[in-house]
């Protein structure tokens, strides 16, 4: 009895903290294209509409070419860096990183100022861990594919 008695009492403490986390959190819906891989509707101020890979392996942001193109003509993008990147194949390759103004994920949080690899032609673009980190706590979710982003300018 006392057993039961003290999950009763546990449940009913840490009930209103983890409501509260959940309400301040912005649900991101997520859809899989194959091969296990997941992808969030984004907006690039001064780009428009586009989609992220979303890879937790992933240490930069990165978008190509052909946005930055479009973000520098409109004063979105500033230069930041050169960084040597290391390849999914293992390769390296330096790539220039750009700061971006802002981007939006799915509708539903806006982070500002991220830095960007910039990778060839038109390749896709992927959501890395540190935009993630401007996100708070995130949780990556498979029932329904979705991302937890905790804080966010709406």
């Amino acid at each position: 009895m006392k057993f039961v008695l003290s999950l009763t009492l546990i449940s009913s403490f840490f009930l209103p903290v983890l409501a509260f986390g959940i309400e301040n959190n912005h649900l991101v819906p997520l859809h899989e294209k194959g091969a296990s891989t997941f992808y969030i509707a984004g907006h690039i101020d001064g780009y428009g509409a586009t989609e992220f890979m979303v890879d937790t392996g992933s240490g930069y942001t990165t978008i190509n070419e052909h946005t930055l193109a479009i973000l520098k003509s409109k004063g979105k993008a500033e230069y930041s860096k050169q960084l040597v990147g290391i390849l999914a194949d293992g390769s390296e390759k330096v790539v220039s990183v750009y700061t971006i103004s802002s981007l939006n994920l799915g509708g539903k949080c806006e982070i500002s100022n991220i830095e960007a690899a910039i990778f060839p032609g038109k390749t896709r673009q992927i959501l890395g861990l540190n935009a993630l980190r401007k996100t708070g706590q995130f949780t990556f979710s498979f029932e329904p594919p979705s991302l937890s982003l905790e804080e966010c300018n709406v």
